[in-house]
């Protein structure tokens, strides 16, 4: 393949990413403000209709996109999540659905966030979790994944009968705390990715009336992520083997994320979230140290991946700060990435 084909091949990936970022972006924003105004500035009800107050709304938030609200000073958040990850096939690099081992990911994730002032949060993510694989042995025992820690910094706030939403800038940096590499025979031991990865996020979130009264709360959200070069021993999460000596570099990362939840009740919500998430090519360079061939290096690319989801789910709260949500992110289609289906379950408590 010519260099000129492949610096074509990738403006033509940029250019159609990027048409799909401003569709998905028209989609989810333009037309719920476009709706918003239909309704008026205020989203005004209909006459006789009993306009729900917005403490009358308990939220746990969705079960994918986070807020873009912040603490208030002093306040703190915890929210574990548990869920399962299962592999129920693979994607292909022209979007074809094909079959593939079946495995469970098992794994815990906690949001642990703390107010600094009313404008800035701050906070911990630890990641745990066990692999059961079909084929080779599964995880040695539960392994801790990657910790990430960030700071949440809010530009705008919400005003009931005002257009501005609330919107905040996060940044994200995961530590390579989780095993990676010099896996032996247990790959599934491999709960990191070894890499110091920095993510900046904008957030934001936005309340409508609907006709009947009840309230839609509105997220979107944006993030795109950094990672450094991993330097490489044995069998990795890379798909190195034993003997490799090397080092992979990681795709950057970019993860769209709108987000719905409605009021049926005080306490009962209906969330859906809808994402995309797309990671340019990885690249493992290195060799074998036990290859007495004395062949070339070795050189792998796992090409750009693309993984749309959804994942519907209901929110129940005992109170305005207590909470639990329950649902399934699924991934429906998407390109040399796994078709898989994860249920969760977290708890939202606010102090």
């Amino acid at each position: 393949m010519s260099r000129a084909f492949r610096r074509r091949n990738f403006r033509y990936e940029q250019v159609l990413q990027m048409n799909l970022l401003w569709t998905i972006f028209r989609i989810c924003v333009l037309v719920p403000f476009t709706v918003s105004g239909a309704f008026g500035q205020a989203n005004q009800t209909p006459t006789g209709t009993v306009r729900q107050a917005q403490d009358d709304a308990w939220w746990t938030g969705p079960l994918l996109a986070p807020s873009a609200s912040t603490l208030s000073r002093g306040h703190f958040l915890i929210e574990p999540y548990l869920y399962d990850v299962t592999v129920q096939g693979h994607f292909d690099s022209k979007g074809v659905r094909r079959s593939s081992p079946y495995s469970d990911g098992f794994g815990s994730l906690t949001y642990i966030l703390y107010g600094v002032t009313n404008k800035i949060t701050v906070g911990l993510i630890p990641v745990a979790g066990y692999n059961r694989v079909s084929i080779g042995p599964s995880s040695s025992g539960v392994g801790i994944a990657d910790l990430t820690v960030q700071a949440q910094y809010r530009l705008t706030k919400f005003r009931e009968g005002s257009w501005i939403p609330t919107t905040s800038f996060t940044v994200q940096e995961t530590l390579p705390t989780g095993k990676y590499d010099r896996l032996g025979n247990r790959p599934s031991d491999g709960f990191g990715n070894g890499a110091y990865t920095t993510t900046f996020a904008f957030y934001t979130q936005t309340y409508f009336w609907l006709p009947n009264g009840r309230i839609l709360r509105m997220r979107f959200d944006l993030s795109e992520g950094f990672a450094t070069k991993v330097d490489l021993h044995d069998v990795s999460v890379y798909g190195t083997q034993t003997g490799f000596r090397g080092r992979a570099e990681p795709g950057r990362t970019l993860y769209v994320n709108p987000a719905w939840e409605y009021s049926l009740t005080r306490s009962w919500v209906l969330a859906l979230d809808a994402t995309y998430r797309y990671q340019s090519n990885t690249r493992v360079l290195g060799l074998n140290v036990f290859d007495p061939s004395g062949s070339p290096g070795i050189h792998l690319d796992s090409g750009p991946s693309r993984a749309f989801g959804v994942a519907p789910a209901v929110e129940y709260s005992w109170k305005p700060n207590l909470g639990v949500i329950v649902g399934v992110r699924i991934i429906p289609a998407g390109r040399n990435s796994d078709a898989t289906v994860s249920p969760a379950v977290a708890i939202n408590y606010v102090h």
